[in-house]
């Protein structure tokens, strides 16, 4: 931020975030684009003298008339009215504002895009483009091994990035086929891993790992090329290399997997309950996003298969 908030202002962002943090688990991402919306707001108002607590409802209106001349999406702005509500009920009900300031403040209408997913092929030209070189040097090896175990359980088991990037080997079982996946809101989840999966992991583990292992022990399964733990950040990167190879002109992302392995076990006719266990949604009404795909496709093929279409 150009300013610096006044102390009462950060003290109470920082209780608001050790309040989404440790009472309500929600994760680090999540906690940071609480803080991140709320510092805006608490600049915007500073710059006014005025504060957090002493905020009403036209000012409000003001920072997010403003929020949209500067340029942010509807998507941002809806996120930032989401930051501001949850603050201020805790705020109220925790006596540090008389009243709720944000309660009368609408939530501005997003489209509903449907997720990209990739067709079958795509998705199996993807994941198999890691390729291994006879002559490679052991580091490249060991890196290509790696992206084809991270994009196998990408689209394989439909796990987020982050889960992805957090694993560790005591959650990994390839014996039964299983990951033990640490999710939102710190809730675990048991995943199946394909065959494909677990083929892929086992290589990366056996053959590949210990050389991007730094000196000192780690449970981390995955690690970039400083023998650092991977990130989200180094995923998606990775992800999108490859896209650009084997899919020129789609941009693919770590959830672009996701969402193709949701759509495909829909179209495969698995059960939506399953499907939202799978994913680790806390709603079905989130994975129902996935059968507005399923259906589109299926119009898709009538229109393009039948006769009389």
């Amino acid at each position: 931020m150009d300013i610096d908030l006044p102390h009462p202002d950060a003290a109470l962002i920082g209780s608001f975030t050790d309040h989404l943090s440790l009472e309500r688990h929600l994760s680090e991402h999540t906690v940071t684009a609480y803080r991140r919306d709320l510092e805006q707001l608490a600049g915007f108002l500073h710059r006014g003298h005025r504060s957090l607590v002493t905020v009403t409802y036209p000012e409000l209106r003001r920072f997010l008339a403003q929020q949209t001349t500067l340029g942010y999406a509807r998507a941002s702005i809806a996120r930032r009215v989401a930051s501001i509500h949850t603050f201020y009920r805790w705020a109220a009900a925790g006596g540090h504002v008389a009243k709720d300031p944000a309660a009368l403040l609408g939530r501005p209408k997003v489209v509903s895009r449907l997720p990209t997913v990739l067709r079958k092929g795509e998705a199996a030209d993807l994941v198999e483009a890691p390729a291994l070189v006879g002559d490679a040097e052991p580091r490249e090896r060991a890196v290509a091994l790696r992206d084809r175990a991270i994009l196998e359980v990408l689209y394989g088991s439909g796990l987020r990035v982050s889960e992805v990037a957090g694993l560790t080997a005591d959650r990994v079982d390839l014996d039964r086929g299983r990951v033990l996946v640490m999710g939102k809101g710190a809730k675990e989840r048991e995943v199946p891993l394909s065959d494909f999966a677990v083929d892929a992991l086992r290589a990366y583990l056996h053959d590949g790992r210990h050389e991007l292992t730094p000196s000192e022990p780690s449970s981390i399964v995955f690690f970039n090329r400083k023998k650092k733990p991977i990130g989200p950040r180094d995923i998606r990167a990775m992800v999108e290399q490859y896209g650009g190879r084997s899919l020129s002109g789609r941009r693919v992302t770590p959830h672009t997997l996701r969402h193709s392995f949701a759509t495909h076990l829909l179209e495969g006719g698995a059960d939506i309950r399953a499907v939202q266990e799978l994913l680790g949604h806390a709603s079905v009404a989130t994975t129902q996003r996935y059968t507005h795909v399923s259906r589109t496709r299926l119009f898709e093929a009538y229109r393009q298969s039948h006769p009389r279409a």
